[in-house]
């Protein structure tokens, strides 16, 4: 045979047989969540961006949380912008720990505490603080700034109405923070490849670090996966109202495997009427899935 027609087959064999693999791997994600009573959004990507698969990708899913991870962005901007200072001094008054939310500032400090805005941010984004979370919001404009500037960055379908106050006071109120899966991961990627200058490097270290740092979703994402895996990573969480429906539980990251590898992982669960184990384990398994499919694939010498 001539080499180049050896080389054709080649090349045909080896895309049939990564096709095979993330059909695989698709398929085991949908018999998985064959019987779990929950709206499951997923975007997988490699590093490399041609190994990928989406499941209800364009489908707008409840953010929670893990909208501190545009906020974060977008407040780092207004720092690289000398719109305010990073290590600026933001004084809390007790007035402002406001009970029945979620906040280790307010455990920690419960008379009140002066913070830097980068304290504030570390709060927000790897503690989930949601206090911290409206202070920021409040330095910066509001949420409509943030939603103006993912969609001037190019993450169009993505919504942010409402801060964790309003959230707090309306279960409905939630659903107007809204990403899908795919803007997820455009946003993950965005953030981590850093093009154009997102962010300086001085911002980008700080906050690849924080989310690196993050100590929320131990059995989500990192669930199954080796214990000194590095995930940098955001998580997300409603709750359960009294009807026992949870409207979204989540984890976005990027996951980094042994040989430094990486690939971009969102997992949405959302509408979910099984208890918060299992949701935690839906996320847990894909993870598992995807590490599974990435290890083997990037492992491979061909």
């Amino acid at each position: 045979m001539k080499p180049k027609f050896l080389f054709l087959m080649f090349f045909l064999a080896l895309h049939f047989f990564k096709a095979q693999d993330i059909a695989d791997l698709k398929k085991n994600i949908h018999d998985f969540l064959k019987d779990k009573q929950a709206e499951v959004g997923v975007s997988i990507v490699g590093y490399n961006g041609s190994d990928s698969l989406f499941v209800r990708g364009n489908e707008a899913r409840v953010m929670q949380s893990v909208f501190k991870f545009p906020i974060a962005i977008t407040a780092l901007h207004w720092v690289d912008k000398n719109k305010i200072k990073l290590h600026q001094k933001i004084k809390i008054d007790k007035k402002d720990l406001i009970p029945n939310t979620y906040s280790p500032i307010r455990d920690q400090f419960p008379n009140g505490v002066q913070l830097t805005f980068a304290q504030l941010i570390y709060y927000a984004v790897a503690e989930s603080d949601n206090i911290a979370t409206d202070i920021i919001l409040e330095k910066i404009g509001g949420p409509s700034i943030v939603e103006n500037y993912m969609k001037k960055c190019g993450i169009s379908d993505i919504s942010v109405k409402m801060n964790e106050v309003q959230m707090h006071e309306n279960w409905n109120h939630q659903f107007q923070n809204w990403i899908t899966p795919k803007a997820s991961y455009q946003l993950l990627k965005l953030f981590y490849e850093n093009k154009n200058q997102l962010l300086t490097q001085k911002s980008h270290r700080f906050l690849w670090k924080t989310m690196k740092a993050t100590t929320t979703g131990a059995q989500s994402i990192r669930g199954f996966l080796p214990a000194q895996t590095i995930i940098a990573h955001k998580t997300g969480s409603s709750g359960t109202n009294k009807e026992g429906v949870t409207a979204a539980l989540n984890d976005i990251g990027i996951v980094f495997l042994p040989n430094g590898k990486y690939f971009y992982l969102s997992v949405f669960v959302g509408n979910s009427k099984e208890n918060a184990e299992t949701n935690q384990k839906i996320i847990a398994q894909i993870a598992l899935y995807a590490w599974n499919y990435f290890d083997g694939l990037y492992s491979k010498k061909y």
